[in-house]
């Protein structure tokens, strides 16, 4: 059945190839569509783009009440401003326990390293992963999916991460793929993230070589991950770890994906660049040089505003990658210190306190991340236009700057998601 969608506010459409750069502040009639539009979806996605006059004298009026036309439904948007679904690029989706102790020990001034050294951190979401069964963990990530979409979320990329063994990863990553094949759910990108921390029985040499001799092979076999991603940072994996595991995973078939640069610049972003990978993320005190090499290179910078927020540390500088029109992504980095899957207060945290134009920000939480975390169709998605998958927000506003402008609950009326409309 075709769903028609009639008197539809002002839509931000962000159609167009490729990712965009720079500030577009002063271009939003060129990127949003004026009130009064209208779509016709079909097969899960977005098949006409017209007048809504012209829809209803060729579908006739909205109406409440069954016609008992089975070919098509007719609903009126009632002039409530529409937006792209929003594309979560970097997520911890699926983990066990509660860290929430550690924020009394970041107030005493101690750092990421002090905490897991203490016994908390990584290894201590590890242990109570470990010890849950596969029934909780697929309800806990079941449960956050659904959080994700009534936030306006469409498809998201999540990791495994949290096993740290052959066993433990390659689990996490099956159950990853069980919710990737319910309905009513965001479509999910799976990437694996074996080189997240180093076990405490084993040097960083020795695990690097574990995952080379038996992790990674088992995780090719297995034939669930599209991507590879490592945790290149100071303290945990270096670049020469990180590059022999990424050029290793690349021979495999897998893309590449980073986490670089989070607590001080530690030569990721150079890394990212060099290996072109997909998206180098956190990126937090990545130096302009680099950034200016991952650009050439095709690199999506990929922050994760959340994160700063979460652990009280200071902003990256936002605008002056706009100013120097650098492609960028924002995604909610899900976690158990960052506990947020809304694409929604992110916004409002660039748009309300760091001063982000909507537009902008509003881009890199659509159309620049489905450059890097690809819809499982291979449709277009992160835009509103023919062709696309139709996943799509209608906001409880006619104006589509709402989307950003309430951080303590999501502006969502209702989402299209693949062509599905589900009301919220």
């Amino acid at each position: 059945m075709r769903t028609v969608f009639v008197d539809a506010g002002p839509m931000a459409h962000l159609s167009g190839n490729g990712s965009v750069a720079g500030d577009v502040s002063d271009r939003v009639e060129e990127f949003v569509h004026p009130a009064g539009r209208g779509l016709v979806v079909g097969d899960g996605k977005i098949e006409r783009i017209a007048g809504s006059e012209e829809l209803t004298d060729e579908y006739g009026a909205p109406s409440d009440k069954s016609t008992g036309n089975t070919d098509y439904r007719v609903i009126s948007l009632n002039g409530m401003a529409v937006i792209p679904g929003f594309i979560d690029g970097h997520t911890h989706l699926l983990w066990s326990g509660d860290r929430s102790r550690e924020l009394s020990w970041r107030h005493e001034g101690k750092s990421y390293r002090d905490i897991a050294q203490l016994g908390g951190g990584i290894q201590d979401t590890v242990r109570s992963t470990s010890g849950a069964s596969e029934e909780h963990l697929l309800k806990l990530g079941y449960e956050r999916m659904r959080h994700s979409l009534r936030s306006g979320t469409t498809h998201m990329e999540t990791k495994s991460g949290y096993g740290l063994s052959t066993e433990s990863e390659m689990r996490l990553l099956e159950i990853g793929s069980k919710l990737s094949e319910m309905k009513h759910l965001p479509t999910l990108d799976l990437t694996w993230l074996g080189a997240h921390d180093i076990p405490p029985a084993l040097s960083a040499d020795e695990y690097v070589e574990q995952i080379l001799a038996e992790q990674l092979p088992q995780i090719l076999e297995q034939g669930l991950a599209r991507s590879a991603d490592v945790f290149c940072e100071p303290g945990w994996f270096n670049v020469e770890q990180s590059e022999e595991i990424l050029k290793a995973s690349r021979s495999g078939g897998l893309q590449l994906r980073m986490h670089v640069d989070e607590f001080k610049d530690g030569g990721g972003g150079e890394l990212a660049a060099d290996l072109r990978v997909d998206s180098a993320d956190h990126a937090h005190y990545t130096n302009m040089q680099a950034r200016h090499r991952m650009k050439e290179a095709g690199v999506m910078t990929g922050f994760l505003p959340g994160t700063p927020y979460a652990m009280g540390s200071k902003w990256p500088n936002f605008n002056q990658v706009l100013d120097n029109e650098i492609p960028w992504s924002i995604a909610t980095d899900f976690n158990p210190n960052c506990k947020t899957n809304s694409m929604t207060f992110l916004g409002s945290l660039l748009v309300q306190r760091c001063g982000i134009h909507p537009l902008n920000t509003l881009i890199a939480a659509t159309r620049n991340p489905s450059e890097t975390t690809p819809h499982p169709t291979g449709m277009v998605h992160g835009r509103i236009e023919v062709g696309a998958a139709a996943n799509f927000n209608v906001l409880n506003s006619e104006y589509w700057e709402a989307w950003c402008l309430q951080p303590s609950e999501a502006p969502i009326l209702s989402t299209c998601l693949n062509g599905d409309y589900i009301h919220h």
